[in-house]
């Protein structure tokens, strides 16, 4: 295979034309790359699905390339249908006892410095896959201890206890993201519920108030600015340290179709109200995502820690 970069325009919203795509959101795939194939092979190899691949992620070539993926565990089909994702739902396989241990050894051949951990909804287990997400932390932690640990899990709804053991196990980032607006929950969420997502968030601070807690939004579903400005104030009044913002591009057809390209100027006026309202760190771009360049984050988060602690704030 050639080690020259395969070079193609992704169009990253299957209901728009070419024509109409604005410049910012023209990105360019990044396959055939030594690094790109050489992460590929690590993932097949050890029988992992990525967020990369089955959300179709626009990042992917340059993740890839650069040997980063996220890793999404407890199988690759959802028990929800939520109206933005590109995840398959139906019926989820059994749980496979044998891929935290798969994953840890897979961290540790791409030798990530970070490495998120995400999941399909598993409304159809007694605690919603929570114990597979200690298991993994686990194995992360005996197989690449220097390798920092990011989960993004579902809101565990109506599980009892499920929140309280993964935070228990000191993940040193927990993600959950809020998605979208209250007002956009019934199409853009169905099956979820915004208090509760923010109760888990605040929850997660309360048993373990040195992980850092997590959560995102999408723009471009319809809803209104100020309505995103009440989120950010919802995000800090449960102590949520990262918020990160990005672009909603619809996936197909039979998807919740796109209200509008949010020019990149809105992303950084939306950053500099985000960090006045006192966030650690905040990523708002375009083709933000929740685990793009998380390990390069992940650094930059601890640093602003370290310098609130050292003037007090």
């Amino acid at each position: 295979m050639s080690g020259t970069p395969e070079t193609k325009e992704i169009l990253p919203d299957a209901s728009r034309t070419a024509q109409r795509r604005p410049r910012w959101l023209v990105v360019r795939a990044r396959g055939g790359t030594p690094e790109f194939e050489d992460t590929r092979s690590i993932v097949r190899r050890h029988r992992l699905n990525t967020v990369c691949e089955e959300a179709a992620c626009p990042n992917i070539g340059e993740c890839w390339s650069q040997k980063h993926a996220t890793v999404m565990v407890l199988g690759s089909v959802c028990t929800r249908k939520c109206g933005f994702c590109n995840v398959k739902t139906g019926r989820p396989d059994a749980v496979d006892v044998d891929e935290p241990l798969r994953l840890a050894r897979a961290v540790r051949a791409l030798g990530l410095r970070h490495v998120v951990v995400t999941s399909v909804d598993r409304d159809d287990l007694a605690d919603g896959g929570a114990s597979h997400f200690v298991h993994c932390i686990e194995a992360l932690r005996a197989a690449a201890p220097d390798t920092t640990v990011e989960v993004l899990t579902p809101d565990f709804l109506r599980k009892a206890g499920a929140v309280e053991s993964v935070a228990e196990a000191r993940p040193d980032v927990y993600n959950h993201n809020l998605e979208t607006v209250p007002r956009l929950y019934p199409r853009a969420r169905r099956g979820a519920d915004y208090g509760a997502s923010l109760r888990l968030l605040r929850r997660v601070k309360e048993i373990a108030p040195a992980v850092f807690t997590k959560s995102g939004v999408m723009l471009g579903l319809g809803e209104r600015r100020d309505e995103v400005i009440s989120v950010m104030d919802d995000m800090r009044a449960a102590e949520i340290d990262f918020i990160t913002i990005g672009q909603y591009l619809r996936p197909t057809q039979a998807h919740l179709p796109m209200d509008r390209y949010v020019p990149p100027e809105e992303f950084d006026e939306l950053a500099a109200i985000a960090r006045s309202k006192g966030f650690l760190m905040v990523s708002s771009s375009p083709l933000t995502r929740s685990s793009y360049h998380a390990d390069a984050d992940f650094e930059k988060l601890a640093a602003a820690r370290r310098e609130s602690i050292r003037f007090g704030a």
